[in-house]
């Protein structure tokens, strides 16, 4: 018997015959035909001069050798997968794109210094950014579709790995003519909740953030006086005195130090979120994607943001 004559298909169809009990099913999970399983099968228990398995009208069950074997391929089948992901790895740290996407919030404020940063040290690999909201960064970390995401919503979506690479604070603001402005007590939960405020589009982090916060309040919270999909947009209509807004503080920093919208102290909430790295679940990082990483964690501890 020649070894080399083994493909790993023939291994992978026996260990799911194992695992099914059934060739049918077996070659259904592998996306051939009954009759093409039925071959292989053969084939594999003529170049090993050995009886594998015993087909009946009610399945198929492995022999003594066939179990033997079954164990032995499936040792095979680890480490041909171990090669691979090797392979992947070893392609990829000379792969020099690096797709990204961000939320707005990230994106405006903090990727821009990581990718600056991680491109004076590797200035061979080519850096694409997508900004969206954090829905739809988690879509794409999840779909394989870019090798890193940053998001800001409160909970990790499922299907990614995450780590968290920085803090923000939500700041509630109106234009300096609002009634607000003026107050010396702090507003409650329950009357932030009351009030028909600007809002960020569904699939915001800063919006999801804000749902959850006002959902904790006695009532149901107001309608959006307006929802919009950008940061500056917001920004315009607060400082114009359309109405009361939530955003991050580092987004309303200069329109709060020059004067253009006031913050609005707030109690019984927690306005403090996780800022957070996400790729693919099971997905190994490596290379530039690694380092990127590794800069964003060591920049958000010690960032004041």
């Amino acid at each position: 018997m020649d070894g080399a004559l083994l493909d790993l298909g023939s291994l992978r169809l026996l260990t799911l015959v194992a695992e099914l009990g059934s060739l049918g099913q077996a070659a259904e999970r592998m996306g051939i035909s009954q009759p093409a399983a039925s071959k292989r099968l053969d084939t594999l228990e003529r170049r090993l001069g050995l009886s594998l398995a015993e087909r009946g009208s009610r399945g198929s069950a492995l022999t003594t050798e066939g179990r033997a074997v079954c164990q032995w391929a499936g040792q095979v089948l680890a480490e041909a997968d171990a090669l691979m992901v090797g392979v992947a790895a070893l392609r990829g740290d000379r792969d020099k794109d690096l797709p990204l996407a961000s939320s707005m919030t990230l994106a405006e404020h903090f990727v821009p210094r990581w990718i600056g940063a991680l491109q004076q040290r590797a200035p061979e690999v080519c850096v694409s950014l997508k900004v969206t909201n954090s829905e739809q960064v988690a879509a794409l970390a999840a779909g394989g579709r870019i090798s890193l995401g940053f998001i800001e919503t409160p909970v990790v979506p499922a299907g990614l790995s995450s780590r968290q690479v920085g803090e923000d604070r939500l700041v509630v603001v109106v234009a300096p003519q609002h009634p607000w402005a003026r107050r010396r007590k702090p507003v409650e939960l329950a009357e932030l909740a009351a009030t028909r405020l600007i809002v960020r589009e569904p699939g915001s982090g800063t919006r999801e953030t804000l749902d959850r916060l006002l959902a904790g309040a006695d009532a149901p919270p107001a309608r959006p006086l307006m929802v919009l999909d950008a940061n500056a947009a917001i920004r315009s209509a607060v400082a114009a005195g359309a109405g009361p807004a939530v955003l991050s503080a580092v987004t309303m920093r200069a329109d709060l130090a020059g004067g253009r919208v006031v913050e609005v102290p707030v109690t019984g909430a927690d306005l403090h979120r996780r800022l957070r790295a996400v790729w693919a679940r099971g997905h190994r990082l490596t290379g530039a994607a690694e380092e990127l990483l590794r800069i964003a964690v060591r920049a958000g501890r010690g960032a004041d943001d």
